[in-house]
């Protein structure tokens, strides 16, 4: 199989699935071009530098929620992104609640949870315009243990590697989870068909997909690749981790619990 840089073959769905990329910027690259010239990107347009809305997003959400855990979860994590409205919409119908991380992770997290939200304003709860007025604030410490997450995707492959926009933010929300010691959980996501390449580099901080759900398939990885166990703080400006709040309130939260921890240790041996 040819490795490509450019990102251009024949625009069929056979000839997606037989491309693969020599890095993650041509994979995403290819994703955005082939939505937007078959007019299968939804708006917002373009579908370039951001988690592309794509046509059939509501049956792809379908399909992921017949698949466990996602269809039993009580907590999941989501992505505020268009293209997975549908999946947010779906979970509120099903009483999952859902955290989402709030854009450049500048707000920490919020909640929307299906008790406090009205049926008839659950679709607007589930709009990435109007969820503010149904989401609610949540501390670090005060995250639970998530059945499952599911985030956006700009490409990916059968093998569970994905890129997103460009950003890093959803790989930087796993590896959050992680520092705050919760274990990993399934990864999923919603994708068009013609974002399903062949292959494409990934990097040891990379989020690890176990399902992905097209408008006409359902990959089940079999051997997800190895998660994250924490931040890689050496790929974080000082710039980025000022203006990340939430990595602030991570750092202050470990220091409690370790000055916590000592604490103990001082009283244990006190005794």
């Amino acid at each position: 199989m040819t490795l490509r840089s450019d990102g251009y073959s024949d625009s069929t769905t056979a000839a997606v699935l037989a491309t693969a990329f020599t890095s993650k910027a041509a994979a995403r690259a290819w994703g955005w071009d082939l939505l937007a010239a078959k007019g299968l990107a939804l708006p917002p347009l373009p579908p370039h530098g951001r988690i592309p809305n794509f046509a059939g997003a509501d049956e792809a959400a379908r399909r992921l929620f017949r698949e466990a855990p996602w269809r039993t979860a009580r907590a999941l994590k989501i992505n505020p992104d268009t293209p997975q409205f549908h999946v947010r919409l779906e979970a509120l119908r099903l009483g999952i609640r859902i955290y989402l991380p709030t854009p450049r992770l500048e707000g920490g997290f919020h909640c929307l949870d299906p008790a406090r939200i009205p049926v008839l304003h659950q679709a607007e709860a589930a709009n990435r315009a109007t969820m503010t007025r149904w989401a609610v604030a949540v501390a670090l410490e005060d995250l639970p243990a998530f059945d499952a997450i599911v985030t956006g995707c700009a490409a990916v492959t059968a093998a569970g590697k994905r890129c997103g926009k460009g950003a890093g933010y959803s790989d930087l929300e796993f590896a959050l989870l992680r520092e705050l010691g919760f274990d990993p959980v399934p990864v999923a996501t919603t994708v068009h068909d013609l974002q399903v390449v062949a292959d494409f580099p990934v990097e040891p901080n990379d989020l690890p997909l176990s399902l992905i759900c097209t408008p006409t398939r359902t990959l089940r990885v079999e051997c997800p690749l190895t998660p994250p166990s924490g931040i890689d703080w050496s790929r974080l400006t000082e710039t980025e981790i000022a203006t990340m709040s939430v990595l602030g309130d991570l750092r202050a939260l470990q220091q409690r619990r370790a000055l916590t921890a000592d604490q103990r240790r001082g009283e244990r041996g006190s005794s």
